[in-house]
């Protein structure tokens, strides 16, 4: 969606669902051309973006607010494509497109990285930058578009 009549005519196609099921976080991913892609929480990114490349991907809860509706949550976890913390100026330039306030940040930051021995990708939790398969080091830079190094 890329326009206010976009999201509202979502929400109406919705309107039957407790207000509790739209502030359940929705996976959700920036295309290149900056839309918004929304699909059930449960849903894969890749298969939410149609298989195409994203500007970032994650997971997203709404409240209505006096004024309408406005971002609750937003976060990066996307475990299809690992974005990275640096992608929100793409989320919310999507956001402000559709005419959502929304936080100033991921309200939830995810860290991934991929590790330079194994190539698998991890999640970073507690600035602990080991690899959970093998126990290498990770950078400390976002690395999972680079070509992994089995």
């Amino acid at each position: 969606m890329r326009t206010a009549g976009e999201f509202a005519a979502w929400v109406e196609e919705r309107a039957e669902q407790p207000v509790a099921e739209l502030a359940a976080p929705f996976t959700f991913t920036v295309g290149l051309g900056d839309s918004l892609r929304l699909a059930p929480r449960r849903s894969e990114h890749v298969a939410c973006a149609g298989g195409e490349l994203v500007l970032s991907a994650g997971e997203v809860g709404f409240r209505r607010s006096r004024d309408g509706w406005e971002v609750e949550t937003v976060s990066n976890h996307s475990t299809g494509y690992c974005p990275d913390t640096a992608s929100w100026p793409a989320v919310a330039a999507a956001l402000a497109l559709i005419g959502l306030p929304h936080p100033d940040a991921f309200t939830h930051a995810v860290v991934f990285r991929r590790c330079p021995r194994c190539g698998r990708c991890n999640l970073v939790r507690e600035e602990h930058y080991a690899c959970a398969f093998c126990d290498a080091d990770l950078p400390e830079h976002w690395n999972v578009d680079e070509v992994a190094l089995p």
